[in-house]
């Protein structure tokens, strides 16, 4: 059913999707740029075309109730906000737990313009010993998909500069929110 509703995702906006070969159980897939509320859509219509069953983390308020339903079935994991809570910690237990975890993490971390992005996609993959995985949305291009798949290294500027180099010719829905300067 999911793939159904990605195609139609796809087929009524005009996007098309890059073939992804989703060989790998475990990862961290990086979603950027992000600066849209509908970078979800299009983020989750590709991974739903592919049958890969991607999970990414939401408000723990979305994942209550009948809504609560919807949002879990989508891949949600509902998280506390405002409370100290260590996300990095939460997801590498995840991983720890899970034979299979494909897990979305706009490393932005906000639609709105970042000086950086924030590390705790890097240090989840990291701690976890997963491989990064790098989805992106192209609006100038309308196309969506995971392109490079990076096993880290013990070089943070090396591994962040093949990412930021893979980003550079991506175009955000709102590209004055991007900063593709990444760290």
């Amino acid at each position: 059913m999911k793939k159904q509703i990605g195609n139609l995702i796809f087929f009524l906006s005009g996007w098309k999707s890059s073939k992804i070969d989703f060989n790998i159980d475990r990862c961290v897939v990086v979603a950027a740029p992000h600066t849209s509320n509908w970078d979800f859509l299009y983020a989750m219509a590709v991974y739903w075309r592919y049958n890969v069953n991607a999970k990414f983390f939401i408000k723990d308020s979305y994942t209550k109730g009948f809504m609560g339903y919807f949002f879990k079935k989508l891949g949600a994991i509902g998280v506390t906000k405002g409370k100290k809570n260590n996300l990095v910690d939460f997801a590498v237990k995840l991983f720890n737990e899970n034979e299979k975890l494909v897990l979305l993490v706009p490393a932005e971390a906000t639609r709105k313009r970042v000086s950086k992005w924030k590390k705790g996609f890097y240090i989840i993959a990291q701690m976890a010993k997963v491989p990064v995985a790098l989805g992106y949305l192209d609006y100038e291009k309308k196309i969506a998909g995971v392109g490079d798949l990076i096993d880290l290294t013990d070089s943070f500027e090396d591994d962040m500069q093949k990412i930021q180099d893979f980003y550079k010719g991506i175009t955000a829905k709102y590209p004055e929110n991007y900063n593709k300067q990444i760290y």
